[in-house]
């Protein structure tokens, strides 16, 4: 029996990248994984990128379980629906990973904050931040009533060390984040659950392979890929957590995929262990 056996997972934005990566991984660990995003059908009309429902059938060829939930996260009835789905079947939340994210709607360029589009307030903080914080509004009272969980939220995020990442809007969003999950550490200490903002290096989503024109099974033929990291590795960071008993004395705190590689002793897909992704100087 696998550690996480019995365990209810929720992966919001899951239908591809961080989230179809982690939704993966939760699955092969025994999760019951609830998987929500906006993408439906078995293919995404004229692309190659994934659904929630094209995960949650890989879930299944390969053993696990899961369940698609269609949710808009910036419509506060669907996500309040989501969470009520999951009470009504499941009767708990053990898992809960923030990864929904509309930050990359538009390009995300290194110019001074005043020749930024403003638009990108709304991508970030509405489709991100708001939405993450709403999903946590709805599944907290629920993961409370979990009593016996050691309960797990999860933020995915950026962070190196404090640095700056060079655009304004998003170094904004992702501290949004961080500060976000530290303030439910403090007010969730006592309840058990841990609550962990979660940075992962240069992932290889779906859209970066194809801005590469590569794929999954060719991208080491690619030289300027040869850092990257699967969507896979998050995965494993996140199951890792899960799995961890101690994982209270890292609530609030901003944790890095490739460190966490180091700490626990998984490694990406391809074998190697990855070091943390850090910023030039």
């Amino acid at each position: 029996m696998t550690k996480l056996q019995g365990k209810i997972a929720l992966v919001t934005g899951g239908s591809r990248g961080a989230g179809r990566g982690i939704a993966l991984e939760l699955a092969k660990a025994g999760a019951f994984v609830y998987i929500t995003g906006r993408s439906t059908g078995l293919k995404q009309a004229g692309q190659l990128r994934g659904t929630i429902d094209s995960v949650c059938n890989e879930i299944v060829e390969n053993g696990g379980e899961a369940a698609a939930i269609h949710c808009d996260h910036t419509n506060d009835q669907e996500t309040e629906r989501v969470i009520r789905q999951i009470a009504e079947e499941k009767g708990r939340l053990d898992i809960l990973v923030n990864n929904v994210w509309g930050g990359n709607q538009l390009p995300i360029g290194l110019e001074p904050f005043w020749e930024q589009p403003p638009a990108h307030w709304s991508n970030m903080f509405e489709s991100g931040v708001r939405a993450q914080l709403m999903t946590n509004y709805y599944a907290v009272p629920l993961m409370r009533s979990t009593k016996d969980s050691g309960g797990l939220i999860i933020h995915t995020t950026f962070w190196d060390r404090d640095k700056y990442t060079g655009n304004f809007y998003y170094d904004l969003a992702k501290n949004a984040l961080i500060r976000m999950a530290y303030g439910l550490s403090v007010e969730l200490a006592a309840d058990g659950i841990a609550v962990i903002p979660l940075s992962p290096g240069w992932m290889r989503t779906e859209l970066v392979l194809e801005e590469f024109g590569t794929d999954e099974e060719h991208w080491q033929e690619v030289e300027a890929l040869k850092n990257t990291e699967s969507t896979a590795y998050i995965g494993r960071a996140v199951v890792a957590l899960a799995e961890d008993t101690g994982k209270l004395s890292l609530s609030g705190i901003p944790q890095q995929v490739g460190v966490l590689a180091e700490k626990y002793g998984f490694t990406d897909s391809d074998g190697r262990r990855v070091p943390a992704f850090l910023m030039e100087e």
